[in-house]
């Protein structure tokens, strides 16, 4: 069935409720554009069947006749049919070891599989993404995980009225309650050793910008990363934000000067200089891009090396790479069970708040907290790529197959072959 998008169910966790596109802009694709669409039923998701009926899509098990079908999360290998189109967040680019079945699967039934995460405009930058929305979440995480230790450590204070944020409606609701929160805050809640309380975002992305939109509803004073090496001149009274980039994290090897785009393209050139920032810092915020070939922001070495002497409380690793930057995250966790504390002097980890150490809150899926909002957002981004990518006819070449070059450029997989710019994932294969 030419022009017809397919909404994929989704189940990889009872959390996930988001969607790609949302009953408005389905709207918009059956009325404006004539594309049809179809979506499977599915109790969990954000938006009720009801919403899509009303806005013109059908709703049926079988997606048989759809050539283009739509995800957020990995879709199941039972799921692939011959020869079709997927679009979603296929978890492949870095080879990861876990997808590669799945991807040989996609090659196996000659399918197209275009990845959101590699839709980028002509300077690299991300168009169609959950990234803000995985920042507001962590943030109000963070907020609710420092309340929880706090009281885990016989203090009350404001930050344990804080809830999940899966458990407001909308980030309206979240900052409503969070500006009632901040407005009655006072410092002297606060037990010695945690002022001033200081937060670092590491990164300024939009991540890094959804965290700090959360964060900055409590009075603070934004500092630099060199002013919070002068650590004694703070005013205890006050909480402080420190935003880190590249050039403040990382230095080279050589001693030479800091060069970004040298950064990125020869990561192996650099080292981290974070080490002598984390003396000073009680809650992190990890919200900036990590691979393996990157170096690490907090290792263990670190932590067992200076116990006594840092003020580190919990990281909130939104970023979420295993053993990755922040060496301790050795685990994924679930919005209902979030947290873990790891004990350098043991090299031991406990769910939960309990014990000695540092909080790890590592939700591997923190836009599914705000369903809502973040579908909607993401959908708003998808959608000027979505008539011409329903009808597109996808049984053509490569060269010839007539879709925006942003769309050409994300597809990993042509009729089950690697595209030029992913021929490099053979390896992994």
């Amino acid at each position: 069935m030419p022009n017809c998008i397919g909404i994929r169910k989704e189940d990889k966790n009872v959390f996930e409720r988001r969607v790609p596109v949302v009953p408005n802009d389905v709207k918009k694709l059956v009325e404006e554009y004539q594309v049809k669409t179809i979506l499977q039923p599915f109790p969990g998701r954000a938006f009720s069947a009801d919403e899509y009926i009303e806005a013109g899509a059908e709703v049926n098990r079988d997606l048989s006749n759809c050539p283009v079908i739509l995800a957020v999360k990995e879709i199941p290998i039972s799921f692939i049919e011959e020869e079709k189109t997927y679009v979603f967040f296929s978890h492949t680019i870095k080879g990861q070891s876990y997808n590669m079945p799945l991807l040989k699967e996609l090659m196996k039934k000659k399918c197209t599989l275009i990845d959101y995460e590699c839709i980028k405009d002509e300077k690299g930058r991300r168009l169609v993404f959950f990234g803000k929305y995985a920042g507001l979440a962590g943030m109000i995480d963070a907020f609710w995980g420092l309340g929880k230790r706090l009281r885990h450590l016989e203090y009350e204070t404001t930050f344990h009225k804080v809830k999940q944020a899966y458990l407001y409606k909308d980030v309206a609701e979240a900052k409503n309650h969070l500006k009632e929160l901040a407005s009655t805050y006072s410092s002297e809640e606060l037990p010695k050793e945690f002022k001033p309380l200081v937060f670092a975002f590491s990164g300024y992305g939009n991540v890094s910008k959804g965290a700090q939109e959360i964060f900055d509803i409590f009075p603070h004073k934004q500092i630099t990363p060199e002013e919070l090496l002068d650590y004694s001149s703070l005013d205890p009274k006050t909480i402080y934000k420190v935003v880190f980039d590249e050039a403040h994290m990382f230095v080279k090897k050589d001693g030479g000067e800091f060069n970004l785009q040298e950064y990125f393209k020869e990561p192996e050139k650099y080292t981290s200089q974070f080490d002598k920032y984390l003396p000073y810092i009680d809650v992190l915020v990890n919200a900036i891009y990590w691979d393996k070939q990157y170096p690490k922001l907090v290792t263990k070495k670190y932590l067992l090396e200076n116990a006594e002497n840092i003020n580190l409380k919990l990281i909130c690793d939104i970023t979420c790479d295993i053993n990755g930057s922040i060496e301790i995250t050795y685990k994924s966790t679930m919005s209902d069970n979030p947290t873990y504390v790891y004990d350098p002097k043991t090299d031991k980890y406990q769910d939960g708040f309990f014990g000695n150490g540092i909080v790890d809150i590592a939700i591997d899926n923190l836009p599914c907290e705000l369903p809502r909002d973040s579908s909607t957002e993401f959908s708003k981004s998808l959608m000027p790529f979505l008539p011409e990518l329903a009808k597109a006819d996808f049984k053509k070449s490569f060269e010839e197959l007539d879709i925006p070059l942003e769309l050409k450029n994300a597809a990993i997989l042509h009729k089950g072959e690697l595209t030029e710019n992913y021929k490099y994932l053979t390896k992994f294969l």
